[in-house]
């Protein structure tokens, strides 16, 4: 059997550099589920592994699609399902990172046999956004859905209206729709978890905003505000922290010290969500953030991989 090596954790834990260590051990490559990573002009703020880091080890998924175009978790699965056949051909190991956690489901386990969406009820939810704000969604799936609230990314619309779209038409929460069984791969799973102390997480993550801002984030987000103009908020993939406040620090809304110190408030907010989600996970080997190289090595080794 082939063994997919998928390294997991909070946003700005250090996964990119374990990830890459590991497959460099085994001769790997590496496939990416962090689903913002996949667009070219986002490099800065997703935190894409540098050019440095991409030139040790072969990726995939990293810098593929542009924000203009759709790609759905579906569509993913499928991909990197392939791409995984591909590199199992000349490799025994291959190494899943990311932190988009759906993304990674989708890659270990498979997505469940949901309905198509409704036409509808996309229009009903549609309106109400338009009338009462996203606000009023995101209430209507905590009524009806609260686990599946407590980890969903409440900012993203689509993924919103998707789970209550579902919940209608199945009368069953979402969340347990997500989570029944599915067909087993054909090849090994080992999930590694990197660990650490909350407040050592937040403080990771506030510096990370800092470096984020230094090596560029604002040229960044100008640049897609200028070459998409008014259109720039609805594209999906810019529905993403970093992103989403220095738009209303362009629209005059904010200024520029309060957005940054939002960014840092909201991906405190997205790691609390990862932390809610791989807690509810059973088969995670947890190794700590000081030492995470050797630990998952001496693991691995246990494993016989």
């Amino acid at each position: 059997m082939k063994t997919l090596i998928s390294i997991v954790g909070t946003t700005g834990i250090g996964k990119t550099k374990l990830a890459i260590e590991i497959a460099k051990h085994f001769k790997a490559e590496i496939i990416s589920c962090d689903s913002r990573q996949f667009f070219r002009e986002m490099k800065i703020g997703t935190a894409t592994p540098s050019d440095e880091e991409l030139s040790q080890v072969k990726h995939y998924f990293i810098g593929n699609l542009s924000v203009q175009e759709y790609y759905s978790i579906g569509q993913y699965e499928l991909d990197a399902l392939k791409k995984l056949e591909e590199i199992f051909e000349n490799h025994n190991v291959a190494v899943l990172v990311g932190g988009s956690m759906m993304y990674e489901k989708a890659v270990i386990e498979g997505l469940n046999d949901l309905p198509e969406a409704n036409e509808e009820h996309q229009q009903k939810l549609q309106k109400i956004w338009d009338e009462e704000g996203l606000e009023k969604i995101q209430e209507l799936l905590k009524n009806l859905d609260e686990d599946y609230y407590n980890i969903v990314d409440k900012d993203n619309p689509r993924r919103l209206l998707r789970a209550i779209d579902v919940i209608w038409q199945t009368g069953k929460k979402y969340s347990e729709l997500i989570s029944e069984p599915k067909s087993k791969r054909n090849f090994n799973v080992i999930r590694i978890g990197i660990e650490a102390p909350r407040e050592k997480i937040y403080e990771r993550i506030n510096l990370r905003v800092d470096k984020m801002m230094e090596d560029g984030l604002l040229d960044e987000v100008k640049m897609l505000r200028q070459a998409q103009h008014d259109k720039v908020k609805e594209l999906v993939p810019l529905q993403t922290v970093g992103y989403t406040e220095l738009f209303k620090f362009f629209d005059g809304e904010w200024d520029l010290d309060f957005a940054i110190s939002e960014i840092k408030k909201n991906s405190r907010r997205f790691a609390k969500r990862q932390l809610t989600w791989y807690r509810k996970e059973e088969n995670i080997h947890w190794v700590n953030f000081e030492n995470p190289l050797q630990e998952s090595l001496s693991l691995l080794d246990k494993f016989e991989v």
